[in-house]
This record gives C-alpha cells, sequence and structure tokens, in this order.
C-alpha cells in the first residue's frame, strides 16, 4: 500500500474523483502545508493558516500506479489558475473586487501535488512538464510539487461528503457545479 496527496480546490470533488478509482483501498480529507498544527475547517478558510484542502489516497499499486492517479489529477481541475480564479471559478464569482475584502481567503484552494517519496516527485515533475508542454504558447502550470507535510485530517463532516449527502444537497457541491472538477 502507498500513499499520495493532492489539494485540486475543494476537497470535497476531489476526493470524491478519486474515491472511484479501483485500487484506491481509501481516503481521506484535510489540511496540509500550514503553519498551524490541527486547524479546523473555519480557520483554514480564513485563509491565515496557509493550509490547502487535501486528499489523502491510500492506494494498492498493483491496482492503480501513482501516473494513473496523477492523470486523474490533472484531470479534474484547471492547474493554470491562480488561487484567485479557481474560487471565482468554484464560487461561481464573475466580478474579481468580489474578493477584495478576502484576500487570505483563496489560499487554501490551490493546485498542489504533496510527494511521499523521490519516485513521486519525479514522476509529478515529468507529468507536470509533459502537461504543459501540451497547453500550448502563453500557458503555464501553476501547480506546486512539495513534499509531503503533516496532514491534519478534517472534521467527519467532510469526509466522503458526496457520499454522505442526498442529491438535493449536492447540488450546491463544487464538484457538481460550478467547478472545473469535470
Amino acid at each position: 500500500m502507498q500513499k499520495a496527496t493532492f489539494a485540486a480546490g475543494c476537497f470535497w470533488g476531489v476526493e470524491d474523483a478519486f474515491r472511484k478509482i479501483g485500487g484506491v483501498l481509501s481516503t481521506r480529507v484535510g489540511y496540509i502545508g500550514g503553519l498551524l498544527e490541527n486547524p479546523g475547517y473555519i480557520k483554514v478558510l480564513s485563509g491565515k493558516t496557509g493550509h490547502a484542502e487535501a486528499v489523502e489516497v491510500t492506494f494498492d499499486p498493483s491496482i492503480v500506479t501513482f501516473d494513473e492517479l496523477l492523470a486523474t489529477f490533472w484531470s479534474i481541475h484547471d492547474p493554470t489558475l491562480t488561487h484567485r480564479e479557481l474560487v471565482m471559478s468554484l464560487w461561481n464569482i464573475h466580478d474579481p473586487s468580489t474578493l477584495d475584502n478576502l484576500p487570505n481567503a483563496v489560499s487554501h484552494y490551490r493546485s498542489s501535488i504533496f510527494y511521499h517519496n523521490d519516485d513521486q516527485k519525479s514522476k509529478s515533475i515529468k507529468s507536470m512538464e509533459k502537461m504543459e508542454r501540451s497547453l500550448g504558447r502563453g500557458k503555464r502550470i501553476l501547480t506546486e510539487i512539495v513534499p509531503v507535510t503533516t496532514f491534519y485530517q478534517a472534521e467527519e463532516e467532510h469526509q466522503q461528503y458526496a457520499e454522505k449527502n442526498t442529491a438535493k444537497d449536492k447540488v450546491n457541491m463544487c464538484s457538481l457545479k460550478n467547478c472545473p472538477i469535470k
């Protein structure tokens, strides 16, 4: 068994995408890459902790490879968006000035690969370079590829959110509407 950790916007939709892959044994959503120990959802949303909303994926590499997980990661979001653009897309905001009073409230939605070993680091970099070449001129991947740090599991109500909530509740779920997650 191996672990992979990804951030690609709101963790509800990201987790849902990875849970559908054969060979993924478990997932958990949480917070990573910040300064505060044991942050909670509200603190992370404030943008003052530096954490990203992320998904830790436990997978069986004999069934699904890390490269296949990377392919899913690239397919579920637009890695060329800045934090602000990603939030605007997630929340269906058309006027950028709407976020002017919330300057820090976008940093938790970002595109990141948190590698667990040198092999994951190498594959992530190669995958990103390939993806960037496919974009053509003028477009750049903004995904950060960084070593995994302490992963703080999010509150229970955020775990397997898509599976726990009814179709009516999902109308407002970021992975189903107004979100770059397909």
